[in-house]
């Protein structure tokens, strides 16, 4: 196996890897959204308390998005894989883009959910079903780096001769 095709594949693997791992914060957050939007006031407010330190989650994001970028550019003469993994990555910008929108400004007037002002029912809305977007945006650039894997060859063990 050649330096190129080794150093593709470890970048495939990474990419996989960071966007699966990128995709955990927000599966768990759409998985406990029905449980939470029942919830009163103060039992909200401490089960937004087990989020503390989750905001480091965001390097993750960021090296999946990267990863996703390198991928597309070691893809580069595979017009599909290359496509796919670019999109990966546009949609982790995506991600980033809805949580910088809807999130982070919800983070800010909640003081991290430890207080809830006047109108925090709409808050709490905002806040979750940004957070389930997210979810499937990261699920959607999951797909797509995955796709880019199963769509790239190695060209280095095709026969003179044979296209495909």
């Amino acid at each position: 196996m050649h330096d190129a095709h080794m150093t593709t594949r470890i970048g495939q693997f990474v990419a996989v890897l960071l966007t699966a791992l990128a995709l955990v914060p927000g599966g768990a957050h759409l998985l406990e959204l029905p449980h939470k939007m029942e919830l009163d006031r103060a039992s909200y407010l401490t089960v937004q308390q087990i989020y503390r330190g989750w905001a480091f989650l965001g390097i993750v994001l960021i090296a999946a998005m990267v990863a996703n970028l390198v991928l597309a550019y070691l893809c580069r003469r595979q017009r599909g894989p290359a496509l796919l993994a670019g999109i990966a990555a546009i949609l982790l910008l995506a991600v980033l883009a809805v949580f910088f929108t809807w999130t982070f400004p919800v983070n800010q007037e909640t003081a991290d959910w430890s207080r809830a002002p006047e109108g925090w029912e709409l808050l709490r809305v905002r806040w979750e079903y940004s957070h389930a977007a997210n979810a499937l945006l990261t699920l959607l650039a999951l797909g797509a780096s995955l796709a880019s894997v199963l769509a790239w060859r190695d060209r280095s063990t095709d026969r003179p001769g044979l296209t495909v």
